[in-house]
Order: structure tokens, then C-alpha cells, then sequence
């Protein structure tokens, strides 16, 4: 365990609880750089620090090099990247399993009108769901017309009104590429623009980057900064338009000195130094306009978006931290200097009640590509005011952490569901002989809200994916080669209500978005998830398993059935861009009472009867042919 996270849990076991309600320096927000004279000095000034570090690191492997002997190796680098609004009547409609309510975030498959829109394998789709209707009408290409896709990945979708947007990383063109298309009433494409942002690859395998409020398309984007290169300015934010005689000038900085911030920390020597950028575009303009604001820390970090600002929190050397607050309206961000690390976006929580809580782990590096699932060390869950956020110089009161029980182990699973956060570890979890011995498994259950006391209900199976259902909970994992669902009632005490096992089965997509509730009544509704037969592995010939159905009644677990992929391999579509399928390609879907799985390049629906989904019909809309049965 770090000391910074050690020193501060044990202050909280012996602050009483009236320490929650310490003073705070008045609220105060981070300054910005007056100029662009004042952020090229400071530039120069770590580039100088940053040459006289290496020019004594090279005079000191040369006075301690032995003959015959390896001189001593340089510090190791961190590991680099790969290179709310009320619900309105359509955002009940949606098949987007989202963490906050009103922010839509970037998937595979969304809702316009009366058309269902995948995006798959470089391709934009539009099947007519509406009026009782399952037929394909259309595709595009999800890049720009005559441009070359290789080197490019087009991972997310949004749709707002009738502009529909792809969110794309190109290394050959460097940076997101955001892609503007029109769509209409009858399910018809037309590429409209092409935007390319200057950012890192912005890929992790629990997060998203890109987010939709209104009409405010929000990304977080990371920016590493190289010191060495003659014009650092040449990586900071920027936006172009695409052209086909597209040159790096073309770009123009989005974020000026004075919408670029830092604290008073100093960066560590020998350690990267990230630009962490929010940029916020208008769709409710034909021409897309962006504005960015960044601010400068270690690499590491994790982010959440809420209704009305984007947190991102960075570490360094594992625990010593900071936490930044970047409103949306673009107002000066503020932060906290904190110890630990969170899990994931799914760690933070901006409650009602005018708090950040977020569930810490001692070590992590954040959740870039798949570190997500790494991190360990003793647990805790933070709390404190948003008014205690300041100019960067304050750390969070010793007494707004509290100690939690359990290790943060690989994989670990962590979800706010009504008045509680639950967490727990997937163990080892997996497809395992049927007669090996299985170690029961805790589920973690805190009232996020108050220091009552921790809970922990013991599962016979491993914790892979925490759901809310409604004000209750379902949780998933394996036991041996079967597949559990416990259901968790959270009243004024967390408790196991029922247990379904589906036999010889694994989950089908690990992503927040390949689960999905349905509620009917505050006590039922149905449950969707993509699952994998006992002979099936995720990367196989078959594009997609098959979506399990059960009933939620009152918390007591049924199954209704699953509707599953067609067998055989899948089709030749001529892929050229995003041919892997980072994000997944199986969704349950519940439009207007009727039942759909995405499963690869199909759309299959089922219906209810006597207490069992059955297939009625199935399209392919596969970009070599579109059969319906």
C-alpha cells in the first residue's frame, strides 16, 4: 500500500465523522496561462530541466560503468498508450446502456426515427424497425469519400437529430477522426464533413470517448507532450477540416494559452507530461465548432463525465494523485489533490447531494487501453464536497476517505446502484473443469452516503459485471463453465435475492453496452446479455453467439429464452477499416415492445409466448447481401 493512501486511511479511522464537514479554503479555480509568451517560457524552462536531467543521468552511468559490466539502466519509462438533463420521450427509447442518465455515450448501435444504425467494420448501416417493420435500407462507408481507411479505426456512433456522427482514431492521418453524415426519415445516408482532432489514441476497453448532452458533443482526448521537438506547440489541441490535399497546417489550436491550466505541481523528471483535453463541439450548427480546455499532469488517468463537467483524475508513480473538475459551460476548471487510484469511469459518482465519490484503489495507472483491470492495493471510497474543489493546491481532509475492506484485485468490478456502490473481483473466473473447487466470492456493499458499515454477501461465483435493476441489482460471473446471475436486493440492508445458472455458458461482451434492462414496472422487466456456448470463444469464425433473455420479477430470475447467431462462418464483406471488433458486435434491443438481438451482421427478433422468446424473422444486412427470412 502506498504511504500517501496509508497515512490518509488512517487518519480518517481516527477522525470522527464531524470531520466530513471540515473547513474549506474558499472555492477557487485553477489560473490559466496570461499568454502564449508566458506558456513558451514555461515550455522552455522544462525543456532546459529536461536536458540538464539527462546530461546528469549520462555523467552518471559513465562515472559508475565498470568494465566488462553493463552500465545501470535508466529509470523504466510508464508504460506508453497504444500507438444531466431530464430523459426525454426518444431517451426512453434508447439501446444504449448508459452510466448517467441524459449522457449518451458512443456505441455501436443507436436509434433514429424508425431506424435501428449500426456501425460495423468501417461501414454505417439502417435497418426499419418502425411499423413493425425489419428491413435493411442502406449503407455508407464510415469514412470520408476517396479517402484511404487503412491505419484508421471507427469505434463509436451518436446520433443528434438528423447529423449522425463516427468517432474514429487514424494513425495515418494522426489523431479522432470525426466523421459528420446526414440521415433522414426514410433511413437514407450522406456523408456531409470530416473533422480530424489532434489527440493520442483515446482507446480503453471500459471507457468511451466520446459523449453526447443535448447538442454538445464532449470528448476527453490525451496529449502527451514531446519536450524535444522544436515546437511543442505543434501537439497541442487543435482542429481541421479534412481536404484531400490535408497538410499538418491546416490544423488550428482550439485551446489558447488561456484556456490551458496547471497546477502548482512540478512534473516529475523522466516522467511524461499529458495534456488533458475536454473538447466540446456544437452540433446544432451545420459547420461543427469546437472549443477545448486542457489542463497539464502525469499520464495516467481515468475520466467521467456527468451532466455538467468532465472529471479526470491522474496519477503519478502509482498513488500520489490529482483530480480535475472541467465544467462543460467552459468556465475555469478546479481540483483536489487526492491518494490513490480509481478502477474506472464507473468509480465515480457526481451525487445529487453536492458530492464526488469515487471508489479508490493504493495503485493504478488508469484506464487507457486495458488498464483498467490492472491496479491493486487496499481500498477506499472518497468523498467530498464539489465546493471544496480549488485551485489545485488543497488536497482532500484525511477524514473524506474511508477505509474499505477487499483487495483491488485484477478485473475488479465496481457500480453505483441507488443509495449503494458495489464491488467485488471476478476471482479466477472462467471455463474450468466442472469438479474443481470454487472458493466463494465477496460482493462489497457500501451506503456511498454515510460511514455506515460494509457489507459482504458471499457469492459461489465470480463478480464479472455489476448491473443496475432499477433500485436493485443483478450480478454476473462465472463458476466453473456456468454462468451465474444473482440478483441483489439493496433496501435498508444489501441482500442476495436469487440465483439463475445458465449451464456451460460465458458472457458474450464484457462492455458496459452489451448488457441491457428493460424495466416494465418498478419490480419487472427483462434482462438482456450476449453469451457464449461451451464450445465458443470470443475471436472464433462465428461473429456472434447468441443474446439470453430472463425474467425479472420482484427479483426472482427466469429465463425466457435467447435468440441466437446463424450458424457458419461469417461473410466476406471486403473489409477495409476497423476490421476487429474492439467494442463488440452483440446488443439485446427492446424497441416498442418488440424484442431484437444485433449478433454480427444479423438482426434477429423474437417474441413472447407462453413464458418463451422464440425467433419469428431474421435479416442480414451484411454489405454482400441483405436476405430476409
Amino acid at each position: 500500500m502506498s504511504s500517501a493512501l496509508k497515512i490518509t486511511l488512517i487518519l480518517s479511522l481516527l477522525l470522527s465523522a464531524g470531520c466530513h464537514a471540515a473547513e474549506t479554503a474558499p472555492r477557487k479555480t485553477l489560473a490559466p496561462f496570461a499568454s502564449e509568451q508566458a506558456l513558451s517560457s514555461y515550455l522552455q524552462q522544462l525543456q532546459a530541466r529536461q536536458a540538464a536531467l539527462q546530461r546528469e543521468q549520462r555523467k552518471l552511468q559513465r562515472a559508475t560503468a565498470q568494465p566488462m559490466a553493463a552500465p545501470s539502466p535508466a529509470p523504466a519509462a510508464p508504460m506508453m498508450a497504444k500507438a444531466a438533463p431530464a430523459a426525454s420521450a426518444e431517451a426512453a427509447e434508447s439501446v444504449t446502456n448508459v452510466q448517467t442518465v441524459g449522457v449518451d455515450e458512443g456505441g455501436i448501435v443507436k436509434l433514429h426515427g424508425k431506424h435501428l444504425v449500426m456501425l460495423r467494420r468501417g461501414k454505417l448501416f439502417t435497418v426499419q424497425v418502425g411499423g413493425n417493420a425489419l428491413q435493411p435500407v442502406a449503407s455508407l462507408d464510415a469514412f470520408t469519400p476517396g479517402a484511404d481507411p487503412s491505419g484508421s479505426w471507427y469505434d463509436e456512433m451518436l446520433i443528434d437529430g438528423d447529423t449522425l456522427v463516427v468517432i474514429g482514431y487514424s494513425y495515418s492521418r494522426g489523431g479522432t477522426e470525426i466523421g459528420l453524415f446526414d440521415i433522414d426519415a426514410d433511413g437514407k445516408l450522406a456523408y456531409r464533413s470530416t473533422y480530424h482532432l489532434r489527440s493520442n489514441d483515446y482507446y480503453s476497453s471500459r471507457n468511451y470517448a466520446s459523449r453526447l448532452i443535448g447538442s454538445k458533443l464532449v470528448f476527453y482526448s490525451p496529449l502527451s507532450l514531446n519536450l524535444r521537438r522544436g515546437d511543442p506547440f505543434g501537439g497541442f489541441p487543435a482542429l481541421r477540416r479534412w481536404r484531400p490535399d490535408a497538410v499538418p497546417s491546416d490544423f488550428r489550436r482550439i485551446a489558447p494559452a488561456t484556456r490551458i491550466y496547471r497546477t502548482d505541481d512540478e512534473p516529475e523528471p523522466g516522467f511524461g507530461l499529458t495534456l488533458h483535453t475536454v473538447t466540446v463541439c456544437d452540433l446544432a450548427q451545420r459547420d461543427m465548432r469546437c472549443a477545448a480546455t486542457a489542463v497539464m499532469g502525469p499520464q495516467g488517468r481515468v475520466f467521467y463525465v456527468s451532466g455538467e463537467s468532465v472529471f479526470v483524475w491522474t496519477t503519478r508513480r502509482g498513488s500520489d494523485s490529482g483530480v480535475f473538475r472541467i465544467p462543460l459551460d467552459g468556465s475555469a476548471p478546479s481540483a483536489l489533490k487526492v491518494a490513490g487510484a480509481p478502477v474506472d469511469q464507473f468509480s465515480f459518482l457526481e451525487s445529487a447531494d453536492g458530492h464526488l465519490n469515487v471508489l479508490l484503489r493504493a495503485e493504478g495507472q488508469g484506464d487507457a487501453m486495458w488498464d483498467g483491470a490492472r491496479g491493486r492495493g487496499d481500498m477506499a471510497l472518497l468523498r467530498v464536497p464539489l465546493a471544496s474543489f480549488s485551485d489545485g493546491r488543497d488536497s482532500a481532509p484525511a477524514g473524506s476517505y474511508k477505509a474499505l475492506p477487499g483487495g483491488g484485485g485484477y478485473g475488479l468490478q465496481n457500480r453505483y446502484v441507488g443509495s449503494y456502490l458495489l464491488y467485488g473481483n471476478p476471482g479466477n473466473a472462467g471455463r474450468r473443469q466442472a469438479d474443481q473447487a470454487w472458493p466463494h466470492q465477496p460482493l462489497y456493499a457500501v451506503r456511498w452516503a454515510d460511514a455506515g458499515s460494509v457489507q459482504a454477501l458471499s457469492l459461489p461465483h465470480g463478480v464479472e459485471r455489476i448491473e443496475a435493476l432499477g433500485n436493485d441489482a443483478v450480478v454476473i460471473g462465472a463458476q466453473g463453465k456456468d454462468l451465474h446471475f444473482s440478483s441483489i436486493r439493496l433496501g435498508a440492508q444489501a441482500a442476495i435475492a436469487t440465483r439463475y445458472i445458465r449451464a456451460d455458458a460465458a458472457q458474450g461482451e464484457s462492455r458496459s453496452h452489451g448488457f441491457f434492462y428493460k424495466p416494465h414496472t418498478a419490480s419487472e422487466g427483462v434482462i438482456g446479455l450476449p453469451i457464449l456456448g461451451a464450445d465458443e470463444r470470443p475471436g472464433s469464425s462465428r461473429p456472434a453467439a447468441s443474446v439470453l433473455y430472463l425474467r425479472n420479477s420482484g427479483l426472482t430470475l427466469t429465463e425466457l429464452g435467447a435468440l441466437a447467431a446463424r450458424p457458419g462462418p461469417a461473410p466476406d464483406d471486403g473489409c477495409r477499416a476497423s476490421c476487429v471488433d474492439w467494442y463488440g458486435n452483440a446488443r439485446p434491443l427492446f424497441l416498442r415492445g418488440r424484442v431484437f438481438a444485433l449478433l454480427g451482421y444479423e438482426v434477429v427478433e423474437g417474441a413472447l409466448k407462453d413464458g418463451q422468446i422464440r425467433e419469428v424473422r431474421r435479416i442480414s444486412y451484411a454489405p454482400i447481401a441483405s436476405t430476409v427470412r
